[in-house]
């Protein structure tokens, strides 16, 4: 979290990467920038992956986030739920660090009187309606997630609209891998709005391998250089200097 904006990336698979850098790697070096990797590992009833679902949840403690391994039919309200849990547990993290710097790192949130608490975590639940979110999500197209797409579709469609009842400003990004003729792809800049998905996914071509590692690198890049835009703007200066990056 920066500047009063909660920044995460959203990864949805449903299988083993097999190409590019080791993706816990990857998610560490987000979280030192402040950029939550949370994982949603996406099975087929009855399906057993234990090797990749081992490697949702690794990615996911080594970004700071959430891990969650749900059957396709249930992803709507997992998506929406990972979203929320990962925004109040880096809250709850703001606010305990900050607290910390008030009572001495010798005392814990635990030490203050039980009213104490509850107002601390009234202002956590306040923040999580007001504080500004940055969502980039990457979704997994190897060959196996075909038949899942109109899933995916449905539940980006609900947490936009579950996030747009909040007061605070959503932002989201959408990138898939692997690309057509690269690793990764981004199909959906910044936009406030997740209405543009419609018929996105009708489009996406699916199989090759599964870059997780680099797609992960991608998607940090471009969460980076949002905040680096957003930078610039602020100070008046121009965009072009921040150059595009070769992935």
């Amino acid at each position: 979290m920066s500047g009063g904006k909660i920044r995460q990336i959203l990864l949805l698979t449903d299988g083993c990467s097999n190409q590019g850098e080791d993706p816990a790697s990857v998610a560490a070096f987000a979280k030192e920038k402040g950029i939550t990797v949370n994982v949603i590992g996406i099975l087929e009833q009855g399906s057993q992956r234990e090797h990749g679902m081992r490697e949702v949840e690794d990615i996911a403690m080594a970004g700071g986030g959430v891990s969650q391994v749900v059957y396709a039919n249930q992803l709507s309200q997992t998506v929406q739920m990972v979203t929320r849990q990962a925004m109040t547990q880096t809250l709850h993290g703001v606010v305990h660090n900050e607290l910390r710097h008030i009572l001495g790192n010798d005392q814990e949130m635990e030490d203050l009187p039980p009213d104490k608490r509850g107002e601390v975590m009234e202002v956590v639940d306040e923040l999580g309606e007001s504080v500004s979110l940055d969502v980039l999500i990457l979704v997994d197209t190897s060959a196996s997630m075909k038949p899942k797409f109109p899933m995916v579709q449905e539940a980006l469609t609900d947490l936009s609209i579950s996030l747009n009842s909040r007061s605070g400003e959503n932002y989201f990004s959408l990138f898939v891998f692997p690309g057509k003729r690269k690793e990764v792809e981004k199909i959906l800049n910044w936009t406030p709005q997740m209405n543009s998905l419609t018929n996105t996914f009708n489009r996406l071509t699916t199989g090759g391998v599964t870059p997780t590692g680099p797609a992960l690198k991608a998607a940090l890049y471009h969460v980076e250089k949002r905040k680096d835009r957003r930078s610039l703007i602020e100070y008046g200066e121009e965009d072009g200097s921040i150059e595009e990056s070769g992935f």
